[in-house]
């Protein structure tokens, strides 16, 4: 008899009774291959769920070949060699011509009379002169030449120069330039070289001066960094060195002229029509919505779009760092923060701009981005009678956010107990949208999810919508189902009060 009562050997168990709890079949050895009896009877027992590793080289499908596909993808980017693109062509030719002309044209304008003209009544001007410019220099061009350098030299002296070609394409969401000789674009998610070329580190310089100086703002070797805008309310970044070792860098972030709303991003394929629905009504309901994502996923965008549906009666305060929002609403007040002078005085923070307009009769506030502890002032305008507000912030996902929240608020010098701010973000924030840029350039609304309360020292949410991966398409286009978790949403009360109600469950469920 063994310890446990039972007769060792096969005696100990009836004629087809199972193998006791425990009973394991022992390992083979490298040694002896399995007949192919054993063989069997492994698949009938589910042997071959894990199966085996392939050999290097060796697909794991052999119809497919993923795993060698995958393994080739990963070598060609291990072997790549990136080469610097040179522009040449007609760029060049125009480019070489320009800074022949560019100095001499200098000579014989006023910079400051120029500067009062428009680009239409400068390039009328200009054109005599830059003919006997061209002259003494004894180049001669032909009429596509000859446009392109006026262009070039009244982007020079009233615009961004090289710039200014990127700016006015449609088709470019972001530019980065990165030092005099390297610029990318973004198109369609996705980033390519541009081609365009600063003269040297000083020109590059003195057009980020030009932007910066337009709002108030300055970039030097004492204050190397700052944040600005542009007249179309594009977001702009500049970095300068000593912080920068490739000379200034400029980060523009562009916005769509024409406002974009929720029925846009519904058919761009960004969020489902129920998820649209849902969102329509929590702009109009005064839900507090926090926005989440990452860089360049689409959180400013979301936030205009959301704007469309505040009831054009409210008073609506947006606070930024840099004011980029443009709000689709008739009474909308944009403030904007100021950074601090050469003494390190006079510095206006988002956290005074808050408290600020708290005294100024807002229906809404809604803040471009929370870095700080200025949470916890948005907090308390979402508990006091100031419905609606909305904000962004960075993160991962709507937990994440959360999360995030708390931690900005410790941040602060605010002497509070983890478990009150935990509860006071609890009773304030309505509802989490999450947005993400997937690998294959496109934005997406991955998860819509509902602040419920607080049990115990735990925040808890309800995720009401979420994106599912299902596959990728040969071209690389991810492909994807937003899907409802059917569940009745707890913000329906706010919903029924403005009488959303029934639209609102409909969409949820």
């Amino acid at each position: 008899m063994s310890a446990f009562g039972r007769k060792n050997g096969a005696g100990g168990m009836g004629k087809g009774a199972r193998p006791s709890f425990g009973v394991a079949k022992p390992m083979r050895g490298g040694g002896n291959a399995p007949s192919s009896a054993e063989k069997d009877a492994e698949k009938d027992e589910g042997g071959d769920q894990f199966p085996p590793i392939p050999a290097e080289g060796e697909p794991v499908d052999p119809a497919t070949g993923k795993n060698a596909d995958a393994m080739n993808r990963l070598s060609e980017r291990a072997n790549a060699i990136h080469e610097q693109q040179e522009i040449g062509g007609f760029e060049q030719s125009v480019h070489k011509i320009k800074e022949q002309v560019l100095p001499r044209l200098l000579e014989r304008v006023d910079p400051e009379a120029a500067a009062t003209l428009t680009k239409e009544e400068l390039s009328e001007e200009f054109r005599p002169i830059i003919m006997e410019v061209l002259a003494e220099l004894k180049v001669t061009l032909n009429r596509r030449e000859q446009f392109a350098l006026e262009k070039v030299l009244i982007d020079e002296l009233l615009g961004f120069g090289p710039l200014e070609e990127l700016l006015n394409d449609p088709d470019v969401s972001d530019i980065m330039v990165n030092g005099p000789d390297q610029t990318y674009i973004e198109k369609n998610g996705k980033l390519t070289v541009a081609p365009i070329k600063f003269r040297d580190e000083g020109h590059l310089f003195q057009i980020a001066q030009r932007i910066v100086n337009q709002v108030g703002r300055r970039v030097d070797q004492t204050t190397p960094l700052a944040d600005a805008r542009l007249k179309d309310g594009s977001r702009v970044n500049v970095i300068v060195p000593p912080l920068s070792l490739r000379g200034t860098a400029i980060s523009i972030r562009k916005f769509s002229e024409k406002p974009i709303t929720l029925d846009n991003l519904r058919d761009w394929g960004s969020m489902s029509d129920k998820m649209c629905t849902a969102l329509k009504i929590a702009g109009a309901c005064r839900m507090n919505v926090v926005i989440s994502g990452g860089t360049g996923s689409g959180k400013t965008t979301m936030l205009n779009s959301l704007s469309k549906m505040i009831d054009p009666g409210e008073r609506v305060l947006t606070i930024e760092d840099a004011a980029e929002l443009r709000l689709q609403q008739p009474h909308w007040l944009p403030l904007e923060t100021r950074p601090p002078n050469l003494e390190g005085q006079g510095a206006i923070t988002i956290g005074d701009l808050v408290k600020n307009a708290l005294r100024m009769r807002p229906d809404r506030i809604i803040l471009g981005e929370i870095r700080g502890a200025e949470c916890f002032d948005l907090l308390a305008a979402m508990n006091t009678g100031h419905d609606g507000s909305m904000c962004t912030l960075h993160a991962n996902s709507p937990r994440e956010c959360l999360g995030r929240m708390e931690n900005m608020i410790l941040m602060g010098d605010i002497k509070i107990p983890k478990e009150a701010i935990s509860r006071q973000i609890a009773e304030s924030v309505d509802l989490i949208v999450q947005v993400k840029r997937l690998r294959d350039g496109s934005r997406r609304t991955t998860n819509i999810t509902e602040v419920i309360g607080m049990e115990g020292d735990v925040i808890v949410t309800q995720e009401l919508f979420s994106f599912e991966y299902l596959d990728e398409s040969d071209d690389g286009k991810i492909i994807g189902e937003h899907r409802s978790s059917g569940l009745r949403p707890y913000t329906l009360e706010k919903a029924r009060q403005f009488g959303f109600d029934q639209a609102y469950l409909e969409a949820c469920l």
